[in-house]
């Protein structure tokens, strides 16, 4: 079943996409599929076990539903002093 989101980028994946976020439609039912999905279309360098997936803004598995309307923000380690 198709379904529309949010996803938000962060870091080197905002610089590898070129964008801080965008619409998606898709039929992945997991935020893990979606994430595969979208390292097949863009340059995502990073494999989804180097990152965090919060889903409307709570931290979650990479096994959990994407639902109409979700909005995913995909966080790669943050390096800082």
């Amino acid at each position: 079943m198709k379904k529309t989101v949010r996803v938000r980028y962060f870091a080197i994946l905002r610089e590898q996409r070129g964008l801080d976020e965008e619409r998606i439609v898709t039929e992945a039912a997991t935020a893990g599929a979606l994430y595969e999905a979208l390292r097949g279309r863009h340059p995502f360098s990073l494999p989804a076990d180097r990152l965090r997936v919060a889903i409307n803004g709570e931290f979650r598995t990479w096994e959990t539903a994407v639902s109409d309307g979700d909005e995913l923000v995909f966080m790669p380690p943050i390096a800082g002093g």
